[in-house]
């Protein structure tokens, strides 16, 4: 009511106007805001052209509730629809790619400098604020710090793992990300929110698994390499749980501003990047390049991604192959995040578990630079159910939000 009674205080000309053209009622209420009703107290400036004399009560309620609700579930739902998109050309992408580039993997990692460019184009651009990136940095550099334990983690063990057992591990994401958000978060899952978990993990691990035809995968494999894999996906887990607070605590930081993305983004891929250089001697040593030989290694890398100079017959797409895949992350990086800034972390696993069996089925086909084709049995079909299942199951047992929580 006092942010009512200050809007006509200081601006008394469109108040009036307003209220004594009824054309212009709805869109003071759109101008408002939607969470209370907004009191307008009446006198003699605004009841002269009325026939009642006496002080009148007016009340504006915001008539824009439903419509606003409308948007967000729209704009929820392209989100999600990007998400699932991105990710699935991202896998792809990522697998062709790494047919020019199968030597020089790490050499794909190594473009952090284009989210700091994007950034600054936007601060430039003020559309991030010097208060945004006052934001703690502590937690970025945790956030580097996890995610390059996991990407150091997950490449020790997926070279020793059986190429079809690494994204059913992977699936672990979910659960460890389940407990990170209970734990940190505070938030709470309802029974059929845990089955519909369940039954997408279960629903990928069947669509994945349809695809392999070698029995027992794991017989010759010790039981530290799975579990080590597994780890790597608590590592990632925890770091997109972090991020979630971050935008959490910034809506009060920043007095109910969003926090840009980028902001995230960069700092967070900035900071992996600088513990990943850090580690470099024991990634070279997993990758059997000797710390000395590096500068050489990096250099061939980028003849090859540039597809320079004569005798490189194994760097056939580049560099168009590698420059779409560089693209389309970068997409799916901010996709992602957007994801869990618009919903929450958890739900913009889903949406990339949801991805996975539509990447297998797209790399079962012949591709430009992977022409053979894989065939798939109906169990694939039967997981994509199951997963499909999960999802619903998930989303149908949403709880409704307080009454009382901010949008």
């Amino acid at each position: 009511m006092s942010f009512a009674m200050a809007f006509c205080s200081t601006s008394s000309f469109r108040c009036r106007f307003a209220l004594c053209n009824p054309k212009l009622q709805p869109l003071v209420s759109m101008s408002l805001s939607s969470k209370l009703p907004l009191h307008f107290f009446g006198n003699a400036r605004f009841n002269r052209n009325h026939v009642h004399h006496h002080p009148t009560s007016l009340r504006i309620r915001a008539s824009n509730s439903t419509s606003s609700s409308g948007s967000s579930t729209n704009l929820i739902l392209l989100s999600s629809a990007v998400t699932v998109t991105t990710a699935v050309a991202n896998r792809v992408l990522y697998k062709l790619a790494l047919v020019p580039m199968k030597d020089y993997p790490f050499f794909l990692a190594q473009y952090v400098v284009i989210y700091f460019s994007i950034l600054y184009i936007r601060y430039r651009a003020r559309i991030v604020t010097d208060e945004m990136l006052a934001i703690p940095k502590l937690r970025f550099v945790a956030i580097g710090f996890l995610e390059a334990l996991g990407l150091i983690a997950g490449m020790s063990a997926g070279a020793l793992l059986p190429g079809p057992v690494i994204p059913i591990l992977n699936q672990t994401f979910l659960v460890w990300q389940l407990m990170f958000s209970t734990l940190l978060l505070r938030r709470r899952y309802t029974i059929n929110q845990l089955v519909g978990c369940l039954l997408v993990a279960v629903g990928v691990v069947v669509a994945i698994a349809s695809g392999s035809n070698t029995g027992q995968m794991l017989s010759d494999v010790q039981f530290f390499w799975p579990a080590l894999m597994i780890i790597s996906c608590a590592f990632q887990a925890w770091a997109s749980v972090i991020k979630e607070y971050i935008f959490i605590d910034s809506a009060t930081r920043l007095k109910h501003k969003s926090l840009d993305i980028f902001v995230v983004n960069s700092f967070g891929s900035g900071f992996q990047a600088l513990f990943v250089f850090l580690s470099l001697p024991l990634l070279s040593k997993l990758r059997g390049i000797p710390f000395a030989e590096l500068p050489s290694y990096f250099k061939s890398g980028a003849g090859c991604f540039l597809n320079l100079g004569a005798g490189k017959p194994n760097c056939e797409g580049a560099p168009l192959l590698p420059l779409l895949y560089i693209i389309t992350n970068l997409a799916f990086n901010i996709s992602l995040l957007n994801a869990v800034k618009t919903s929450s972390a958890v739900v913009a696993s889903l949406l990339v578990m949801l991805s996975v069996p539509i990447s297998v089925y797209i790399l079962s086909l012949p591709l430009p630079y992977l022409p053979e084709g894989t065939s798939l049995s109906p169990f694939f079909l039967l997981g994509c159910a199951i997963l499909l299942c999960g999802l619903l199951l998930y989303n149908m047992t949403r709880p409704e939000r307080n009454s009382s929580e901010v949008d």
